[in-house]
């Protein structure tokens, strides 16, 4: 009997070394090395596609991609560095009504500037803006405040930031509170830059680009709580013809600031003969 027992032991450790158990330990050792391999470009078979499919995973969670805002949804960027001085906001559709609110955070409960926004074609006059994030850290949220079925696209980058042209600030007049300017300009002009600052005080401010009579194709209205630290700027496109923008100044009488528009964009190849004929041209 101890002789039956003592043999019964030494097979024991014999049948497990060939489990299915520990074939699986080798198997998987087997699937970490192919892994290790295609990071080195050395894998193939299987572990090789996976490792291809893996890279458009990180691509499309890369923050700097525009991220698709669903009608009644909240989106939010934060920026933690104090050394951005500056973030672009561009806002486009697919050819649908584009409506939003922007609203910059900077520390609990306290929002320095916001904005409303409506466009009535986002693919036609995409929305695109400056806002000035002196001291970090910061947090930009865009609320689509339309219905469900108009999703908007939202970038918001530290880079590629637009910049004013250089003589913006000759073409600067004051708007006293509850005085509007309208600026009209010629079918060739393309898009126009847009500058309102103050000299300290609160801006509160209504921007319109009208094509004929009180047809509005896009409306921003802009609150900043400092419109010397915190100027607004922006590009508006102006296609078509009888593009008029008006600035309206909706804070009280004490509260006067500086508007500049310049045309930003011209079209040189604009002919302005009027009738175009079509067909043929041989004649």
């Amino acid at each position: 009997m101890k002789l039956s027992a003592l043999a019964l032991l030494a097979v024991i450790p014999a049948v497990s070394a060939f489990s299915p158990a520990a074939t699986g330990r080798v198997n998987s050792a087997l699937n970490v090395g192919g892994s290790l391999d295609t990071r080195t470009g050395a894998g193939i078979g299987l572990d090789s596609t996976a490792g291809s499919l893996s890279a458009p995973k990180r691509k499309a969670a890369d923050p700097a991609d525009t991220i698709l805002v669903q009608g009644g949804s909240l989106k939010t960027w934060s920026f933690a560095s104090p050394a951005l001085e500056r973030l672009q906001v561009r806002l486009t559709t697919e050819g649908r009504p584009l409506d939003a609110d922007i609203e910059l955070w900077q520390g609990p409960d306290n929002t320095p500037c916001k904005m409303r926004v409506y466009v009535e074609d986002g693919s036609l006059r995409p929305f695109s803006a400056v806002i000035e994030t002196p001291r970090g850290p910061n947090t930009v949220a865009i609320r689509n405040i339309g219905q469900i079925e108009f999703p908007l696209a939202a970038k918001v980058a530290a880079d590629d930031v637009d910049r004013p042209a250089a003589d913006i600030a000759s073409a600067a007049m004051t708007i006293q509170g509850g005085a509007l300017r309208t600026y009209p300009f010629d079918p060739s002009v393309e898009s126009v830059q847009v500058m309102l600052k103050t000299d300290g005080r609160p801006l509160n401010a209504r921007i319109e680009l009208l094509q004929g009579p009180n047809n509005n194709k896009q409306v921003i209205e802009l609150y900043t709580e400092d419109g010397l630290d915190r100027p607004f700027f922006a590009v508006i496109e102006t296609p078509g013809s009888g593009n008029v923008v008006r600035v309206v100044n909706t804070a009280p009488v004490e509260f006067p600031m500086t508007a500049s528009v310049v045309p930003n964009e011209i079209n040189t190849d604009y002919s302005a003969s009027g009738v175009v004929i079509g067909g043929d041209t041989g004649w």
